[in-house]
């Protein structure tokens, strides 16, 4: 087996997610990778992602790996052939061959997301599909306090969507940050895994603190209480974006 890494970037406000929805005739950014894979090799090709990114999600460093047996097409060529198929706004940064065992999700050792919020009095054209828009002033160093209640490792039940089915919600998140830059606010989360909607929930309840309706200390009782009910809002998709992934 020649197992062959790619590391992907992609403006995905045009696509239903990652993942293939078979037979929903939904695009998504798997699909389009794929049908690019069947143009190279002459045959189907299965990828597999390091993260599966809802609708409306970009990424500046997606990862996915695939067996490229009988491929003729040295690796650091991969790139330049695939993003001559691929449409404008997905694009393979770069390739390499990794061991057969190597698999983008479950090798994962960390990933990195960051969330970007547009805060000023009128939206930005230019923003709308990369951030949320909130006019009113928002309490940086207030939601920063509240951001590290959020390190280590916790159980987040609190920050799962609602009937999201899984083994475990325990998680650990390594560094949490939170800083302005002139009318953008980013708060940015790196952990050892993700649940559904996990991210843009703590978003929207760090939006809150920074607010004034909660109090920083408020989402230390959240955490602990193991109840959705209890944290904040879910924020758009479209200010996420899937960073980095780590690997050893």
């Amino acid at each position: 087996m020649r197992n062959v890494m790619l590391v992907v970037a992609y403006d995905g406000a045009g696509y239903h997610g990652f993942q293939e929805q078979r037979g929903s005739g939904l695009v998504t950014i798997q699909e389009v990778i794929e049908q690019a894979l069947y143009t190279l090799a002459g045959k189907k090709i299965r990828i597999i992602g390091a993260a599966r990114t809802d609708a409306g999600v970009h990424a500046r460093g997606q990862v996915i790996n695939f067996d490229a047996s009988g491929w003729s097409i040295p690796t650091p060529r991969i790139p330049l052939a695939l993003n001559g198929l691929l449409p404008e706004d997905v694009v393979i940064l770069n390739a390499q061959d990794v061991c057969t065992d190597f698999h983008a999700r479950f090798s994962a050792l960390a990933k990195t997301y960051r969330y970007t919020v547009y805060n000023n009095n009128v939206p930005s054209p230019f923003w709308r599909l990369y951030s949320y828009f909130t006019p009113r002033f928002l309490d940086v160093r207030a939601m920063s306090i509240a951001a590290g209640v959020y390190e280590g490792e916790h159980d987040f039940a609190s920050f799962k969507a609602a009937g999201t089915v899984v083994k475990s919600t325990v998680r650990t998140l390594f560094k949490v940050d939170v800083r302005k830059a002139g009318k953008l606010v980013y708060l940015t989360f790196r952990g050892n895994g993700f649940l559904y909607h996990m991210v843009r929930i703590m978003v929207g309840t760090l939006l809150e603190v920074g607010l004034g309706k909660r109090l920083p200390g408020e989402v230390e009782q959240i955490l602990k209480a193991c109840d959705r009910k209890l944290a904040g809002f879910t924020v758009p998709a479209r200010g996420l974006c899937l960073e980095q992934v780590e690997y050893e």
